[in-house]
């Protein structure tokens, strides 16, 4: 994690941001799960990963860009090794539904390079599973978006207050 330009505001570059995007999303995910399993809460915090799913996404950088070859290689990779939407589904689905998912998996397709294929419980990258990582996005989560997960901890959940009418907030 680049802690000292999480939005990207001092450099940019689309697949740096996109990759910390991901780091965060699973960094918040494991968090949470650790969480929820301290406070016995029934509540499961599950990750997962679609892997290469033929969707428009792909075609929003060279949309962008102006480029023609760039769309032209995420339309050749789209009809040639990626699965459909649906089957990038699959594993979101699984993550919601299987009695077996569990707080703080990770779930993902199981085919060649976790590219397609059908749902499976795998390991994220080391960096995910940083217990001191975890804990300072999810304060900064906190700071950011002036929501107080305060009710996590045992105490009473309040009245919500839109956020426009409050700056800090318990959920």
């Amino acid at each position: 994690m680049q802690w000292d330009d999480l939005d990207g505001a001092k450099s940019y570059h689309p697949w740096k941001a996109y990759g910390q995007s991901k780091l965060a999303n699973l960094l918040f995910a494991f968090e949470l799960a650790r969480r929820l399993t301290e406070l016995r809460l029934d509540v499961r915090s599950v990750a997962c990963h679609p892997g290469y799913a033929a969707t428009n996404l792909q075609f929003v950088g060279p949309d962008q860009t102006g480029s023609r070859v760039g769309r032209f290689i995420m339309e050749l990779g789209n009809s040639l090794i990626a699965q459909s939407a649906e089957g990038g589904a699959q594993t979101t689905l699984y993550a919601c539904l299987a009695s077996d998912a569990q707080s703080g998996d990770y779930i993902g397709p199981s085919g060649f390079l976790g590219r397609a294929g059908a749902p499976e419980k795998q390991r994220a990258r080391h960096a995910a599973y940083d217990p001191e990582a975890m804990r300072k996005l999810w304060a900064i989560s906190v700071e950011r978006t002036g929501v107080d997960y305060a009710a996590l901890g045992g105490s009473p959940i309040g009245e919500f207050t839109h956020p426009a009418q409050s700056a800090r907030r318990t959920v």
